[in-house]
């Protein structure tokens, strides 16, 4: 009883602190006079009587007094539940653990970005309870694809010639950016790509970091590398490739669905005290690489992670598939090993930009590079250089969704 004495002791000092100066003379004083009786009883332990009845006085001039302190409605207690938790949340993020989501599969396989998993036919595509359960466990979001007339399904491929990309490449013709709205709330950027029935086009909205051509190819093209195109083709030009698959008004053309990208927590603490080791996962901001700006469109500040291969003075080095650090096999992480050996599903270490064949890079005082692991689709470091130390932001620390075989501490 005395310490919830003490808890109304003091909400009835903080009535006074704040409201002093607009309640009455009268109303003050008793305010005081009933502080100052139950501070006396709780001074002497009487006994839980007196010092109920008299926190039931005190109680009843704070009704009189107390303003928006007290009594509180619901809705405030609310209010300021939320508020502190949001305040605790945010400084949580800000400082030690930051949830982070894999967009891309450049750091594939040892961690998974969005991923397109088609359903060729009808049949293969999950029932509703599947999917109920499908969005639970990977956040698979379903898309439905039907045909407008009947006619051929055709796809617009663009060959094109990338000195980075070593030579002429197919791509799917490039997708129009437009802005979208994620839950329904948040602002964020989609990508429009294109198929066509006959020469109708029909339109295929999906988030902005994902790429659609590996679910084209698996859908269409048997999981090719790459599209079949007419040999000879000019670079520069477009074509609408035939997928020698005809379809009737209101036939599935396609469906798939898109499950979420790895998501993990970042420890935003231990940088302030040990520096980076390469091989360490390495979340970073794109503030300040203005090659990466000028390479990629959208906001400048973003979330990056790659693996770390060079602190500042080492010099760096690709021999195909092995990445040489100082003269040496970089070592430090397993994914290192695995691309040398060409391991499972690792590609090994490829030639590009600043590590191109036969160039050596030696990594500046206060900055760091990284690339991805998968080294044969990823935009990284080799293309945009270096990370400055001031825009490092931690490493990844653990897996929490989707429930997957990822699931558990980051590599």
């Amino acid at each position: 009883m005395r310490q919830h004495a003490n808890n109304w002791l003091e909400l009835a000092d903080k009535v006074e602190h704040f409201r002093r100066d607009i309640l009455p003379a009268d109303e003050l004083n008793e305010l005081r006079r009933e502080k100052k009786g139950l501070r006396a009883l709780v001074a002497e332990k009487a006994e839980a009587g007196d010092l109920k009845l008299s926190i039931e006085n005190l109680e009843g001039v704070l009704r009189k007094t107390g303003g928006t302190f007290y009594p509180k409605s619901t809705t405030i207690e609310y209010i300021e539940f939320f508020l502190v938790a949001a305040i605790v949340i945010l400084g949580i993020r800000a400082f030690f653990f930051q949830p982070f989501k894999i967009p891309t599969n450049s750091m594939w396989p040892s961690y998974n970005g969005m991923i397109g998993e088609v359903f060729v036919e009808p049949d293969d595509e999950p029932g509703t309870a599947a999917k109920g359960l499908r969005f639970l466990t990977q956040l698979a979001i379903s898309h439905r694809i039907d045909a407008p007339i009947s006619g051929e399904v055709r796809i617009p491929v663009i060959r094109s010639y990338s000195s980075q990309q070593g030579g002429i490449r197919d791509y799917l013709k490039p997708p129009k950016t437009k802005k979208g709205r994620k839950w329904f709330v948040i602002p964020t950027q989609l990508r429009e790509y294109e198929i066509y029935v006959d020469n109708r086009p029909i339109p295929i909205t999906v988030p902005g970091d994902f790429d659609l051509e590996k679910v084209i190819l698996d859908a269409f093209f048997d999981g090719a590398e790459k599209f079949p195109m007419p040999a000879n083709f000019p670079a520069g030009k477009g074509v609408l490739l035939p997928t020698g698959k005809s379809v009737s008004k209101g036939d599935r053309v396609l469906s798939f669905d898109i499950n979420t990208g790895d998501q993990l927590f970042v420890d935003r603490l231990s940088y302030h005290f040990v520096k980076p080791s390469v091989g360490d996962g390495f979340v970073f901001r794109t503030d300040n690489i203005p090659e990466l700006h000028r390479q990629m469109s959208g906001p400048k500040e973003q979330y990056y992670i790659k693996r770390l291969i060079g602190t500042p003075g080492d010099v760096l080095e690709i021999q195909q598939p092995v990445l040489l650090r100082n003269g040496e096999p970089i070592e430090g992480a397993d994914a290192f090993a695995s691309n040398a050996a060409l391991e499972g599903n690792f590609p090994g270490y490829r030639n590009l930009g600043i590590l191109d064949v036969g160039k050596q890079f030696t990594v500046p005082t206060d900055e760091y590079l990284a690339i991805g692991d998968n080294s044969a689709s990823s935009l990284d470091g080799r293309y945009w250089g270096t990370v400055p130390a001031k825009d490092v932001v931690g490493r990844p620390l653990f897996i929490y969704y989707p429930f997957n075989s990822h699931w558990g501490p980051a590599p």
